[in-house]
């Protein structure tokens, strides 16, 4: 099998799946509990809080561990309910619907862009958002933050200006992040993007901003979330982080990944008829690791189903919006064009994969794409 959805869920590392296997028997307490099992589980848990604070520059005490992005990113939004919500068009569907449901009025205000998006890899200037935000001016009978949901109490904020949360699921690995520098208040994390298990993410808070709990009922991550701590879980996601940071993998992302990457885009471009990349591969643009193409005149479901049966993994866009028969909200917001958006196909790299990977997508992807298109009755453009 070639795989190539790695911004889908990366394969679980072999490091991870025997650091669970070992915490299963070891710390298999309740983290909470006054007793020494409990006392052990919680220490794992803690150093796991530390390496995660550490690699992208924040304390520990900022970090709060949740059964992954969605929920984080839920959770920020939900805590900024009634009030004025930002986003960009490419944002994942957590945080874009939900905005929708409870942006209202009210200030101060919340900026959610993504560093980095999961379908086409576009990387977005979050510093000159960050610089935009905090040139808002909050007036002064509105500086006590007031959640309009049910969710939280009452804070009193000095920001003379918004609140910017920025999604870094698919950036965590891949460029070096520092929080701090980017000048974020909140981030987003997710283990299962990184080789760490499924179920179990993080969200950075910044000390001293507004945040309201989007799960009630107990004492744990200091009544930011409540829920008995999933120990083994947030256990593999540490032994992912550790390997981040043991190989600094964004160095090897940016050479051995981006040359795969960068080889694909120049087959596709001069092998394939009609293709065309959704994906600026120039560096600084987008993520390393991530190629969006459209073919067309040949339908992208058509194209990752046909590759399926020759064993090789890809996907149409988001794994989250599987199943969903409208065009890609993110291609749609970049190009307009639903035939573009439609016939599009996302290959999405990881540190495994090598140039054997790209022949043998190679060998089959320009027959595959000649036949739908012989069949197509989508008009061939001239390029």
């Amino acid at each position: 099998m070639v795989y190539l959805d790695y911004a889908a869920t990366s394969p679980m590392l072999p490091e991870v799946f025997y650091a669970m296997h070992d915490a299963e028997t070891r710390f298999f307490a309740n983290a909470s509990a006054l007793h020494t099992p409990g006392h052990l589980a919680m220490n794992e848990i803690e150093e796991v809080r530390k390496t995660l604070a550490k690699l992208i520059g924040a304390k520990p005490s900022e970090i709060i561990f949740t059964s992954g992005a969605s929920e984080s990113n839920n959770t920020i939004v939900r805590t900024f309910a009634g009030h004025q919500i930002e986003t960009s068009p490419l944002e994942h569907h957590s945080i874009i619907e939900l905005a929708d449901k409870v942006s209202g009025n009210k200030l101060p205000k919340l900026y959610s862009y993504m560093l980095a998006n999961n379908e086409i890899g576009e990387i977005l200037d979050i510093q000159k958002i960050v610089k935009e935000a905090r040139s808002l001016t909050t007036p002064k009978e509105d500086s006590l933050f007031e959640p309009i949901s049910e969710w939280g109490k009452p804070l009193v904020t000095d920001r003379r200006g918004a609140y910017v949360h920025s999604d870094l699921t698919q950036v965590l690995g891949k460029i070096p992040i520092n929080v701090y520098e980017l000048g974020l208040d909140y981030a987003t994390f997710s283990a299962h993007k990184i080789g760490g298990p499924i179920g179990v993410g993080a969200l950075y808070v910044k000390e001293g901003v507004p945040f309201a709990p989007l799960i009630i009922g107990g004492n744990q991550e200091n009544k930011r979330r409540g829920g008995t701590y999933n120990t083994v879980g947030i256990i593999g996601f540490g032994a992912a982080l550790k390997k981040i940071q043991r190989e600094k993998s964004w160095e090897q992302y940016n050479t051995h990944v981006r040359k795969l990457r960068d080889l694909l885009a120049r087959r596709i471009l001069t092998e394939i008829p009609g293709s065309s990349l959704n994906t600026d591969i120039a560096p600084g643009k987008s993520l390393p690791n991530i190629l969006n193409a459209s073919f067309q005149a040949a339908e992208g479901e058509s194209i990752q189903l046909y590759l399926d049966a020759e064993g090789i993994v890809v996907s149409t866009g988001s794994a989250c919006a599987s199943g969903d028969i409208k065009p890609s909200h993110v291609l749609m917001a970049k190009t307009g064009d639903a035939e573009v958006a439609h016939s599009s196909i996302r290959f999405s790299f990881g540190l495994d994969n090598t140039e054997a990977d790209i022949e043998r997508v190679m060998e089959v992807l320009p027959g595959i794409i000649n036949r739908l298109q012989k069949i197509s009755t989508v008009e061939m453009k001239e390029t």
